[in-house]
């Protein structure tokens, strides 16, 4: 155990902590405004109320899927979670305008990668809520534990760990 620490402390990407992908404040999904999400039927997760216009990997791992409109990507850990990042409520309908990808399908992407931009001002006046989730679809075997409520930092904050 000692020297597994070691190592995460020499090589933060072996780690078990999901990070937050965006600045704001951490909500659980039961008060998301959208039952897919609240009633958890893609999974379980987290949400985050945006302050911020940039999202971040949670984890080391490949981005698998990526939506046309951006609003959304998949991404899968080396040990096979596959976490689906969600930005905005109803955002699909904006067609990609106020999204900005960093990243293509394929990429290897560390801890803390900017993966979107959001123009977080323009999708509100537009009426969209831009609440970021993060869902869990895949565990592959492994406990997921949530961090509750609170304000939290892209690529820093811990939102989650996992273990077998």
């Amino acid at each position: 155990m000692l020297f597994d620490r070691l190592i995460e402390k020499i090589n933060p990407e072996t780690s078990n902590e999901i990070v937050a992908l965006a600045d704001g404040q951490l909500i659980s999904l039961d008060k998301v405004n959208d039952e897919v999400f609240s009633k958890r039927i893609m999974g379980d997760g987290i949400a985050i109320a945006l302050t911020g216009n940039m999202i971040v990997s949670p984890a080391a791992g490949t981005i698998k899927m990526m939506f046309p409109t951006m609003h959304a990507f998949g991404l899968v850990l080396d040990n096979g979670i596959e976490i689906l990042v969600h930005v905005g409520l109803d955002t699909v309908e904006l067609k990609g305008k106020g999204f900005r990808r960093f990243v293509n399908v394929n990429a290897k992407v560390k801890k803390g990668d900017p993966i979107i931009q959001i123009d977080r001002e323009f999708i509100e006046k537009e009426g969209y809520e831009t609440t970021a989730l993060m869902i869990f679809t895949e565990c592959n075997g492994y406990q997921i534990t949530f961090s509750q409520e609170g304000a939290v930092k892209k690529g820093k904050s811990v939102v989650a760990v996992f273990a077998k």
